[in-house]
């Protein structure tokens, strides 16, 4: 089963991945992780990434696809989650064509319901350790006590720059000017699937599995 998982900036998009890749089977494909693990790879394709990223340019559609359909000869495991892909109509297209030629389809398009201000309100609360990526919220889940990480012990604790209000909005613009396009074309496709986005992670991931065993 292979899905795409859309949601705003914070909306816990790759939270409710790795759910899915643990519990699942799944394979997730972030474009993110893609690019930096053919950056690192060595190989043709990964050198070429390697150049465009140092030159300071965007990676072209083509060599994402490219990134795609490579993961797609491998193991397929559960599926795929398509996470931050496609973000155009063409990139949508193209996902299409190459499923199609591997001989399988896209089961949903799960969309990550939210409210703007909860998700603002969240986000700017939000603290990482710096060590070991686990995510803190002064409001939800207070950094421990005693100053110290509760998964590793580290005591590096950091806050995004742009995790601030105005940033956040003028993300979230962008994402839904990006996105618009996307729920239409799925929606006609007739795969496309809300899902509330702001809840605890397990209320989340429980109206994803609803979406998914339906």
């Amino acid at each position: 089963m292979n899905i795409i998982l859309l949601g705003p900036p914070g909306a816990g998009k790759g939270t409710q991945a790795r759910k899915l890749v643990d519990e699942r089977n799944m394979i997730q494909l972030s474009t993110g992780d893609m690019l930096r693990d053919a950056r690192s790879s060595g190989t043709e394709m990964g050198q070429k990434v390697a150049a465009i990223m140092d030159a300071g340019e965007l990676v072209t559609d083509e060599i994402v696809i490219g990134l795609i359909e490579e993961k797609l000869e491998g193991d397929h495991g559960g599926g795929f989650i398509f996470d931050g892909f496609p973000r155009t109509l063409a990139q949508a297209d193209a996902l299409g064509e190459i499923l199609e030629k591997h001989g399988t389809s896209l089961a949903y398009t799960i969309a990550m319901e939210v409210n703007d201000d909860a998700l603002v309100e969240r986000i700017t609360a939000r603290s990482t350790c710096g060590n070991c990526g686990e995510v803190y919220n002064d409001i939800t889940k207070p950094q421990p006590a005693d100053g110290k990480c509760s998964n590793c012990g580290a005591s590096d604790f950091k806050r995004r720059a742009d995790d601030n209000e105005e940033s956040l909005r003028t993300r979230l613009m962008e994402y839904y000017k990006k996105t618009s396009p996307l729920l239409g074309y799925y929606h006609a496709k007739g795969n496309l699937q809300w899902v509330p986005g702001l809840g605890e992670i397990d209320e989340v991931a429980a109206g994803i599995s609803a979406v998914l065993d339906s």
